[in-house]
């Protein structure tokens, strides 16, 4: 074995929690090494050519609003933005369109938002203006729950006071609020349109419209978007790799491909001293080593064969993944034109029948069905960024957030599946000529605009990023048992393991998933 020169900090993986994390203590001062095993970082950053030259595409994550609105792009944004970090947004963030045409946009715009809620059914604009009040009055401490850290006195001091300011029967209130579901918030408004906007948005979070808490998210969602929008990055969500990777290195800090850590070094008294990679080549870590892993990963892979104590085995083996994503790309010779008016410049269009058809297709793809009619999210990178393809050409984005895991059969009873319910090449196309199906329906002349389309089932995309278990790109199911102060496991305490100085950050943890970085900066802030 080759040992190598120490780090301060060893962090393995190169995700947004990663780098943000990295970012964070090199800013200490911190001698910091990044490994990736894949010949690039990113995790579910990355930008391709996938398609045809001069169309790029954000193959996995595109929208960067959770980035954006988070404390860790309020303190490394201004140095992220000198090395070339930009973003480009638009007014019409996301709409929904229905099969029979009606649709509806969500601007940033509340006085707009309102009217036109008015016009699809008289007083639920009012109604919306009193749920984003409330939102906006409860935002302070109700982002500090969603994003901060659990276990902490700080934590503590923030709930007794919100206690004294509410009384202890006002506080139960707000947290049994919070547990609705999103299909009782929405039912509460009288306009399909409405339902039909955010339902699709609560899929976004790893949940379904019938999920405890999925209510207080689609709320959440829509506060965020129309306060921030849905941004992407300039030329690329590579772009914002690149910065990371420039501030990284101008701290001090490393970052190597092509390194597949194997396991993680403990020394005599058990503690986290370092990583071997699989070539055989060591690195020392002095202060500890984060893992940006799933538990899996962690439990099975970098610490097989250590002594751990009772029960971490048991909680890893009840750890639960979610429902597969499904992404299809296009490269067309002409944007979108769109039979529904307004739609052009709208960053993220949500095809779907509506509220109960986001609960069906769910439902499908929870019992490891290809559903018959899947919720379709349609992004226009061009419309908001034309550097993303030739003067002219247009790009689409598609992401199918209910496919399964493992495939059982075909809702529309249209669809053969392979005996042992894995994802091939042919399943992936048949089940993207569906999808083709929809979308060309709601646009002019489509299929001749066509230049070239690119699909990754679930399969896919976990062997493109081997923490996407199954294409769950949420690290693992979110239903309340599995989140917040029991993410990953039930007795996590923060962002700790069962391994002194080995920290464990990413999706799997909390504050969840999302580009908002949440678990990287907690960390990053936390350590010395």
């Amino acid at each position: 074995m080759t040992a190598t020169a120490a780090a301060d900090w060893v962090i393995v993986g190169s995700g947004i929690n990663a780098l943000v994390a990295a970012a964070l203590l090199g800013r200490k001062g911190r001698k910091v090494l990044v490994l990736e095993r894949n010949d690039r970082i990113g995790g579910c950053l990355r930008s391709e050519e996938i398609t045809m030259p001069g169309f790029i595409h954000d193959v996995m994550a595109t929208t960067f609003v959770l980035f954006i609105t988070s404390p860790a792009y309020a303190e490394l944004g201004p140095d992220l933005e000198k090395r070339g970090l930009a973003f480009a947004h638009t007014a019409t963030p996301t709409a929904v369109l229905l099969p029979d045409g009606r649709h509806a946009v969500l601007t940033m715009d509340r006085a707009a938002n309102t009217a036109a809620l008015d016009g699809f059914a008289a007083g639920d604009g009012a109604r919306y203006a009193a749920d984003m009040d409330r939102m906006g009055a409860d935002a302070p401490f109700l982002f500090v729950l969603l994003g901060g850290s659990l276990w902490s006195g700080t934590m503590l001091r923030i709930v007794v006071r919100e206690a004294w300011r509410r009384g202890f029967r006002g506080l139960a209130a707000f947290f049994g609020d919070a547990l609705g579901n999103a299909r009782s918030w929405l039912e509460g408004y009288r306009s399909e349109e409405f339902r039909a906007l955010l339902a699709p948005w609560v899929l976004h979070t790893g949940l379904g419209p019938e999920s405890a808490y999925s209510g207080q998210m689609a709320k959440v969602i829509a506060f965020a978007i129309e306060a921030a929008g849905a941004p992407i990055v300039k030329g690329g969500a590579g772009n914002a790799l690149a910065a990371f990777e420039q501030l990284i290195r101008d701290q001090g800090g490393e970052i190597v491909t092509g390194a597949d850590v194997e396991r993680v070094l403990l020394d005599d008294a058990g503690r986290a001293r370092g990583v071997r990679l699989a070539d055989g080549r060591d690195f020392a870590a002095a202060g500890g080593v984060i893992c940006s892993v799933t538990p899996n990963q962690l439990y099975g892979r970098l610490l097989a064969g250590a002594v751990l104590p009772p029960g971490v085995e048991d909680a890893v083996a009840r750890y639960r993944y979610g429902k597969g994503n499904m992404q299809i790309h296009y490269a067309l010779a002409a944007p979108p034109r769109w039979k529904a008016p307004g739609l052009g410049s709208v960053a993220l269009v949500h095809l779907t029948p509506g509220l109960d058809g986001v609960s069906k297709a769910a439902n499908e793809a929870e019992r490891g069905m290809l559903p018959a009619v899947p919720t379709v999210c349609v992004g226009q990178p061009a419309a908001l960024d034309p550097s993303r393809c030739p003067k002219g050409a247009s790009i689409l984005w598609l992401q199918l957030p209910e496919a399964p895991r493992v495939v059982k059969g075909d809702a529309a009873g249209e669809i053969a599946v392979p005996a042992d319910g894995r994802w091939t090449e042919a399943l992936r196309e048949r089940f993207a000529e569906r999808v083709e199906a929809i979308l060309a329906a709601h646009i002019e002349g489509f299929r001749d605009t066509v230049v070239a389309r690119r699909a990754y089932s679930p399969a896919d995309l976990e062997a493109l990023n081997m923490n996407l278990v199954g294409g769950d790109p949420y690290g693992g199911f979110c239903g309340l048992d599995q989140f917040f102060l029991w993410r990953p496991f039930r007795d996590s305490v923060n962002h700790r393991t069962a391994v002194p100085r080995l920290y464990h950050i990413g999706a799997s943890t909390h504050p969840g998933p999302g580009l908002g970085g949440g678990s990287g900066y907690l960390l990053g802030k936390s350590l010395s």
